[in-house]
């Protein structure tokens, strides 16, 4: 019988994906992996190319392709059967990863290769250095005793990472607020009522529904002229998988501190003082000193800038509101009607602007002037909800890589956006190219009735940056899996693209590309354009304290962290009194929703999108100085970047892009502080 989740086809079959079919089949699938990897082990002769990375890339590529839309599913429809399917599979794949990295001969194999290099070429040998690098942050070197207890600690943390992000997506999906008096609802803008109203309609419900949902979250706490419920709200969601959340089984405070407990453990059995530095082992930067110098050296040029504006807003909310003493719930509504005071333009004014489908339009003729790509919808496909789409990329009428979107928050879906690989690029054993397909996923506001979605600016500018890593996954021109796409990129680089295309979103001759108002199809007003690009740069110095304040966090937690002894909400408070400008209150447990660094992969990583900011900041510099649609330095961009992949060290290829290293300024510039 064939197995379910190994089908012959280029897309995922997702339909036919049954929960109490999943694990029978991966638990096949690593069978037959062991058996022919000891094989390979086996086999004589001196290792090459042909006989040792490739059937071994085969292999994996094709258990990579069978978990994949497992794993997506759990993340855009979880559902209770889904889910224990899933994590029955966790450990199960934790294992087979492990032995992987700890197979002596298949290092020992690895090792003659990297040392009789001669037949490969530049991408095959970073795979075999990667490969080498990663064997020994697998604990190849360990003994007996050493490898076991790596293999319990990489199980375990598997499980830990997954139930902190089931935590928060329960917590959040539990938490309701029925409004019955509408006059409460005073500030909202309409497509929130609405949506509030359709929220409710979907329960059987009269009123108005107030979730947890980001795009629910946010209109409240920036526009509800209701302190009350604003206050209301900001706790349910900063205390989310929290002791102080609505139920003590999400509770994420003893998961938080095993997780930081076991990852020290596993940073000193292979060597490294501290988990920082077991980070960057696989980054750009070379010491968590040089991090940490880098992220309060920002902090440094831009908290001034960042204390100017929030002396501003509190003088501004006691002048023109009588409010005396701004509390965390009152910053966002203060914020915007300060805003909307002095640039008359907010976010909810330019939605009408912002319709969905002009926007993805105008976001594929950007790609198309910048890489000479064309992007076209598949009508039919096996999809998993009514919401996900699929489109095809190709050049001169050849197939280049396919596209999941999956735009709209629902329950049962995480929350955040995110791109992620469903296929990978790669050469086939019989010659043909397995072309690359990306997931994309955002929480956006739903169409209300008959209109289309209609987004903000800011979910305008998060469909680029999704779209940016989908472009560095899907332009590759690398045929070797592990160096292909996404693959193999230092950690810290992998931001570059995404940030990167965020800046076409500001200016005038994209935004009259992607910009067209959902009833008359005008394209955005001279004068909002205007208005809405002096306002792009309003509280940047608050915004990027706040991103120092997440990224000092997460690396000072790694870096000093000791079991038994350091306090997570301690090294938080020391944080914030070193660069936060906005006070909070005592009861905020953002740590316990903060799901980048506890649940995905920017564990001492997430400074990553301050480093990789200042790259793509750098980069389109030279866009400016050339021209923002100059088809030369896109092209360019395109080989130096998107088409390298992980293949040559990301500072080489910016290099190979700018003519020069990096400079912090064109951030500083950018963001309205220098």
């Amino acid at each position: 019988m064939s197995n379910p989740l190994l089908q012959p086809t280029e897309l995922p079959a997702f339909s036919t994906i049954r929960p109490e079919a999943i694990e029978p089949a991966i638990d096949e699938l690593l069978a037959r992996n062991r058996e022919r990897i000891e094989a390979l082990c086996r086999a004589p002769g001196t290792p090459d190319w042909a006989s040792l990375v490739a059937p071994l890339e085969q292999l994996n590529d094709e258990l990579s392709n069978a978990w994949s839309p497992v794993s997506h599913l759990n993340s855009v429809v979880n559902e209770d059967k889904l889910r224990e399917a899933y994590n029955a599979c966790l450990p199960k794949l934790s294992q087979y990863w492990t032995e992987l990295g700890q197979n002596q001969h298949l290092f020992e194999a690895f090792g003659k290769l990297g040392r009789h290099e001669e037949g490969l070429d530049d991408s095959q040998r970073k795979v075999v250095e990667n490969t080498l690098r990663d064997f020994r942050l697998s604990g190849i070197a360990l003994d007996t005793a050493g490898q076991q207890r790596y293999a319990e600690l990489q199980q375990r943390l598997s499980k830990l990472t997954t139930q902190f992000s089931e935590n928060v997506l329960d917590a959040t999906n539990a938490w309701s607020l029925l409004i019955t008096d509408e006059a409460r609802l005073s500030g909202l803008p309409p497509m929130a009522r609405a949506a509030a109203k359709q929220a409710a309609e979907a329960r059987g419900q009269d009123g108005w529904l107030v979730t947890l949902d980001f795009p629910s979250y946010f209109a409240v706490i920036t526009h509800a002229d209701d302190r009350e419920l604003r206050q209301q709200v900001y706790r349910a969601y900063m205390t989310r998988a929290s002791e102080l959340g609505a139920d003590p089984k999400w509770d994420n405070s003893a998961i938080i501190d095993e997780i930081l407990t076991l990852r020290h453990e596993l940073a000193h059995l292979l060597g490294f003082a501290n988990y920082a530095e077991y980070s960057l082992a696989t980054k750009m930067a070379e010491s968590p000193q040089q991090v940490v110098d880098f992220l309060e050296d920002l902090a440094e040029k831009s908290r001034p800038e960042a204390q100017r504006e929030f002396g501003e807003l509190c003088e501004y909310a006691r002048r023109e509101h009588g409010m005396h003493e701004l509390q965390a719930w009152d910053v966002a509504y203060f914020s915007e009607k300060l805003k909307q005071a002095r640039y008359e333009v907010s976010q909810e004014e330019l939605r009408p602007y912002f319709p969905l489908p002009k926007v993805l339009d105008g976001l594929f003729q950007v790609a198309g002037r910048l890489f000479d790509v064309e992007i076209a919808e598949v009508e039919s496909f096996d999809s998993w909800h009514r919401d996900a789409r699929l489109f095809e990329v190709s050049r001169g009428g050849t197939p280049l890589a396919r596209f999941y979107l999956d735009p709209f928050a629902r329950e049962r879906k995480r929350g955040g956006a995110w791109m992620d690989t469903c296929r990978i690029r790669r050469r086939l054993p019989d010659g043909a190219l397995q072309l690359p397909v990306a997931y994309l996923v955002c929480n956006f506001t739903p169409a209300v009735g008959d209109d289309p979605a209609l987004l903000t600016h800011n979910e305008v500018t998060t469909l680029f940056h999704e779209f940016g890593h989908g472009l560095h996954h899907m332009l590759t021109q690398i045929d070797y899996a592990d160096v292909s796409g996404i693959n193999g990129v230092a950690w810290d680089a992998v931001e570059l693209p995404s940030q990167f295309l965020e800046n076409w979103c500001w200016e005038p001759e994209a935004l009259a590309l992607i910009s067209g108002h959902y009833q008359t199809g005008a394209v955005l007003p001279e004068a909002l354009l205007e208005k809405m690009l002096a306002a792009k740069n309003f509280q940047s110095g608050m915004f990027m304290v706040r991103q120092l304040e997440f990224a000092l966090f997460d690396f000072v937690l790694h870096r000093d962290y000791v079991p038994g002894e350091t306090r997570v909400q301690s090294v938080l408070d020391r944080v914030r009194e070193q660069v936060s400008v906005v006070p909070v209150p005592a009861f905020n447990r953002f740590q316990h929703g903060f799901s980048h660094i506890f649940a995905g992969g920017y564990a001492a990583g997430y400074y990553s999108y301050k480093w990789a900011e200042v790259l793509s900041a750098d980069a389109f510099s030279r866009f400016e100085e050339e021209g923002i649609f100059n088809p030369q330095t896109g092209a360019d961009f395109r080989r130096c970047i998107l088409e390298a992949g992980g293949s040559r060290e990301p500072m080489e290829l910016f290099v190979a892009f700018r003519g020069r290293e990096p400079s912090v300024d064109a951030l500083l510039r950018h963001s309205g502080i220098a």
